[in-house]
């Protein structure tokens, strides 16, 4: 049986914190995508309304922005479940990774961290430019009481952000 240092200790609780909350955000990520899935036409109205632009302020000048091929509308709603399904598999992939990998010397631990990474840059990604800069900027999200998702956006790609900046620090090796 193998014990730890009270050092060792607090490498393993990091290690541990930071392999549940990359979980936490491919759980989160999971849950988005479900939602957006089984709930497809309450969701896309979302969106729909968005590529509109037709609840923002009536003198806006970037309405020329607006996209009405409904089409567009469905195939830009399929690509943002693809990205946040490909979020929750990467971060739920990559938290197992960092699990099964908890235990090991600290660098083959930092090295399992690639998935990880990947997955929380692609959700940060994902809503920040996405949702923030795309729905925000270009078609003026900012502007519609009802179909802004801006606060919510930058809640999550901030969350994601700490998670990485977390995560990508290095891990020390466990004192035995």
């Amino acid at each position: 049986m193998v014990f730890l240092s009270m050092a060792g200790i607090s490498v393993m609780i990091i290690r541990i914190s930071k392999t549940l909350m990359v979980a936490a955000i491919g759980f989160f990520s999971f849950l988005v995508a479900f939602g957006n899935i089984t709930d497809y036409d309450t969701n896309f109205s979302f969106v729909h309304h968005v590529f509109l632009m037709d609840t923002i302020f009536p003198d806006a000048s970037i309405k020329y922005r607006a996209v009405e091929a409904e089409w567009i509308h469905h195939l830009g709603y399929i690509g943002i479940i693809i990205l946040e399904s490909m979020t929750s598999l990467l971060c739920l992939f990559g938290a197992w990774w960092l699990w099964c990998q908890r235990k090991a010397g600290a660098a083959a631990f930092n090295r399992a961290k690639g998935l990880a990474i990947a997955g929380l840059t692609l959700g940060f990604l994902t809503w920040q430019v996405g949702f923030m800069s795309v729905g925000g900027e270009w078609f003026g999200m900012w502007m519609s009481s009802q179909w802004n998702g801006v606060p919510d956006a930058f809640r999550f790609f901030m969350t994601i952000l700490g998670v990485l900046i977390y995560l990508v620090l290095r891990d020390e090796e466990l004192d035995k």
